[in-house]
């Protein structure tokens, strides 16, 4: 297969808590930065995936934005648990002693998979703003993390643009092929010309969806791909529940293993796709499969 492909990590959040992380209420794997003696935890799982293969990881801290960490009573930790988060991926790497890019994670405000945002435009922007600012540091690129609207992915990109780094834009897709916000995939090309963008790819989504748009996200004139979940089914109005595994909500599918896993992505990437890897419950057994094949 070419040399070209990137391939990008598993899903972290899952993958340390089947480390026996303790789970804190909505921080799903993030609540490894509520004590110390838990984050080698974070640096253990960043390199299950860069010895799997994975040569861009993601930053773990998909929760830790301001409206989880209310959730949780947790407002004055944004800083500290960025920090934690790019420092212990730094970490990982300098572990490792591989080329590695970080991508600094920055997620949706909303709630996961739906385009409500609680937000106005300006605060939006300076929350996405703040978070960056904090992350730029320790990382190599930016990922929208599961982005799920315009608005968000074009006030997202207007945050980092003076960073001057590369963003890999992840967008969430629902089955009918659209965002949750109901907008075209097509319809991002104009708002994706003004920044540095490496790739675009279906964030947090099922191989069903993305064979349905990747002809949609090749029509960007982007690289393009997907991280992509093995969940069971994520409803049109699923809602988080505290201290409570979204895997148990969403259910954890079984025909997904290591072997279908890289048989989905080997068509993928005969069909154009160069950025792969994995979301919600795909592991590092399913990047060393691929790795493998690459």
């Amino acid at each position: 297969m070419s040399s070209n492909i990137k391939l990008l990590d598993g899903g972290f959040g899952q993958a340390i808590i089947n480390k026996g992380l303790d789970q804190i209420g909505t921080l799903w794997g993030c609540s490894a930065y509520l004590n110390e003696q838990d984050h080698q935890k974070v640096i253990d799982t960043h390199l299950d995936f860069i010895n799997a293969g994975s040569k861009i990881i993601t930053t773990s801290n998909f929760t830790i934005r301001k409206r989880r960490l209310a959730q949780n009573k947790l407002e004055d930790k944004l800083n500290d648990f960025l920090k934690i988060s790019g420092k212990l991926a730094q970490k990982a790497v300098k572990l490792s002693k591989k080329k590695i890019e970080i991508a600094g994670s920055l997620p949706t405000r909303g709630e996961t998979y739906k385009s409500d945002i609680f937000l106005s435009d300006k605060e939006l922007l300076r929350e996405f703003q703040e978070s960056a600012s904090i992350l730029n540091p320790y990382v190599d690129l930016f990922y929208l993390d599961v982005l799920c609207s315009y608005k968000e992915i074009e006030l997202a990109l207007e945050s980092i643009k003076n960073f001057d780094k590369d963003v890999i834009v992840g967008i969430h897709l629902k089955d009918t092929g659209k965002l949750p916000s109901g907008e075209n995939i097509i319809g991002l090309k104009k708002i994706l010309s003004n920044y540095k963008i490496r790739a675009v790819i279906g964030g947090c989504i099922s191989p069903e969806i993305y064979q349905k748009v990747y002809e949609e996200l090749k029509q960007l004139n982007y690289e393009y791909g997907f991280k992509i979940n093995a969940f069971e089914n994520i409803p049109d109005d699923w809602s988080i529940t505290p201290n409570a595994n979204p895997n148990l909500s969403l259910g954890k599918r079984t025909d997904l293993d290591p072997d279908v896993f890289v048989d989905f992505c080997k068509k993928a990437i005969n069909d154009g796709a160069s950025f792969v890897g994995g979301c919600c419950e795909i592991n590092h057994h399913h990047i060393q499969a691929l790795s493998n094949e690459l």
